[in-house]
């Protein structure tokens, strides 16, 4: 399944691409996301960074079907590479689970302000059901992103 989704901040490309080359900023997403746990590397690389973010999920607000897969909580882990301030690639796996998801993130100057936009392709490897999970992954996803942006328009405003 493909995704897209795009996100606004009113700051220029090079604030958004310090704020998420920040761990500090990460850490405060991942509390904001309600994760249970979160182990999160940032590591310099060249112009750009690299990304690891090890979390422990509540699964309390899936359908019983996703839970059947998923249990009671679910670890994912989320790796990104920015090659530069312009984006990267984007991996989110679930160790141990059938679906993984793969793409990029860019960050486009818009007007005075930017857009991040994240595209991925989404795969559940369930029979009959894969494509409903696809999509359940995918509002997930789009969720979790949306805090991200509500945090990083806050922490781009100085509320840190």
């Amino acid at each position: 399944m493909k995704f897209r989704h795009e996100l606004t901040y009113d700051s220029p490309p090079a604030d958004v691409f310090a704020m998420l080359a920040d761990p500090a900023f990460r850490e405060k997403v991942a509390a904001a996301q309600e994760v249970v746990s979160a182990d999160i590397t940032l590591t310099p690389n060249g112009e750009g960074f690299d990304l690891v973010s090890d979390q422990v999920q509540n699964t309390s607000g899936l359908p019983a079907i996703a839970k059947k897969i998923a249990g009671d909580t679910t670890r994912a882990v989320l790796t990104e590479h920015w090659a530069d301030a312009s984006g990267g690639s984007l991996e989110i796996d679930a160790p141990g689970k059938p679906t993984s998801a793969k793409g990029t993130i860019a960050l486009l100057e818009s007007g005075s302000g930017t857009s991040e936009v994240v595209e991925l392709e989404i795969k559940v490897k369930v029979p009959l059901i894969g494509g409903k999970l696809e999509a359940l992954m995918a509002d997930t996803i789009k969720s979790g992103i949306e805090v991200e942006q509500t945090v990083g328009a806050a922490w781009l405003a100085g509320e840190r």
